[in-house]
């Protein structure tokens, strides 16, 4: 008659999850549902799995087998199992974590206090970072994986990346970008009980290689201003931005002031789609469609001087009925004349600040769900995330960039570096 071992020395071999065992489990499937969840079978053979790599971690800290002789007069030994909850993306399973008799048994795939894997971490702050809420991250992985998960770990788990915002916010920065568009989001914050706007400034550079690089979010104390803008672009400098040949934005009054103040030989361009808009808003329905063509004669223009003569044609015909639109041309003119200095190729990336607010647009996807949010590091938090996923599809530089580069090259000679 066999003698049964004691419980608490069970031998760590009939955790291995073998071929046949695989085999066997796999063959008891009748449905996709039997694979996932916390009864599934991936669950069972992680469990198995991960008691028999925390066994063979003891059997290497102590120095012999079990029931070996010699581990009597080791100095330490085995002491039984004991019970542990672990979440991972499979649900919740439960595993038996060997320990010794002295106490000094750490393992290192599973932390004494680890309930989470890297894995289900990773999980939560991928879907936090694509818009889903705390509630709907708790009914997604309640349905999915059979876990409960309370707001308050998902704000701890997601609050683990604050230290790489800040790095991401403060890393020093190319003293040269040839291009940058600015522009801002307008978010709510919930501070002492009342909810209040707070606008997020955006920096988007392009690089010397020619790939998009977003230098920043900020978060103001208040409503969008010159002011403000002139504190981001100290930082830049601060952060080691030294030129910059193009700055893109859209026609925020008193920014050219702000900036030039820092980056003094920086060329202003207003957007000419924003100039078109907020010129359209004076302009009957009946009347847009050929006001519109008259505008695109100027903008179009090869030329600097053909596009004031076409200017002076728009103020003959039309301003007389829309006065205000007209002169809104004729009083930004030096700032929407900027492109008319530059190829065709660069007038494309500038003419407009379409770039920056197509990021913007993929920011507001992931924000649009979302109420007030408590505190602007949260703001910041929840940017980052959504920046880093955007970002990685960023994987080309600029299309024709060498081109552009050469361009670049010969416009600002003195002050481009070789």
């Amino acid at each position: 008659m066999k003698t049964q071992k004691p419980e608490h020395q069970a031998d760590p071999q009939q955790h291995l999850p073998s071929l046949e065992t695989i085999q066997q489990e796999l063959g008891k499937a009748q449905s996709i549902d039997d694979f996932f969840g916390k009864e599934g079978i991936f669950a069972r053979l992680f469990a198995e799995t991960l008691e028999q790599m925390l066994d063979a971690e003891l059997t290497a800290q102590l120095g012999y087998e079990p029931y070996e002789a010699k581990g009597r007069n080791s100095g330490n030994s085995r002491n039984g199992h004991y019970r542990k909850t672990v979440r991972t993306s499979n649900g919740e399973t439960e595993v038996t974590v060997p320990r010794d008799r002295n106490g000094a048994f750490e393992p290192t795939i599973l932390k004494k206090y680890q309930a989470n894997t890297n894995e289900l971490e990773d999980k939560i702050i991928a879907m936090y970072a694509r818009g889903m809420t705390q509630r709907d991250i708790e009914a997604q992985l309640a349905e999915m994986y059979g876990i409960e998960v309370s707001a308050q770990m998902i704000s701890t788990i997601t609050d683990k990346v604050r230290p790489q915002v800040e790095a991401w916010q403060s890393r020093p920065l190319a003293a040269l970008y040839p291009m940058i568009y600015l522009d801002a989001l307008h978010y709510k914050l919930r501070k002492d009980h009342k909810i209040a706007n707070r606008a997020i400034y955006i920096v988007l550079a392009v690089d010397l290689e020619g790939y998009k690089d977003v230098l920043g979010h900020w978060v103001s104390d208040g409503e969008e201003g010159a002011s403000f803008w002139l504190s981001v672009v100290t930082d830049l400098k601060n952060r080691g931005v030294e030129d910059v040949f193009i700055a893109c934005v859209d026609g925020l009054k008193g920014f050219k002031q702000a900036i030039q103040s820092v980056f003094p030989q920086v060329a202003i361009q207003r957007c000419i789609i924003h100039q078109i808009r907020n010129s359209l808003k004076y302009v009957v329905w009946k009347d847009r469609k050929a006001f519109t063509q008259d505008l695109k004669a100027i903008y179009r223009a090869p030329t600097r001087e053909l596009a004031e003569t076409h200017l002076l044609q728009l103020a003959e015909k039309w301003g007389d009925k829309y006065a205000i639109a007209v002169r809104s041309w004729q009083t930004h003119w030096d700032q929407l004349a900027t492109l008319f200095d530059y190829t065709p190729e660069i007038r494309r990336l500038i003419y407009t600040t379409n770039v920056i607010e197509a990021y913007n647009r993929q920011l507001r996807k992931v924000t649009k769900n979302r109420g007030a949010l408590p505190s602007p590091e949260a703001i910041r938090k929840l940017l980052w995330l959504a920046h880093q996923d955007i970002a990685k599809k960023w994987t080309m530089p600029i299309a024709n960039w060498a081109i552009i580069l050469n361009q670049l090259a010969i416009r600002f000679e003195d002050r481009f570096p070789i």
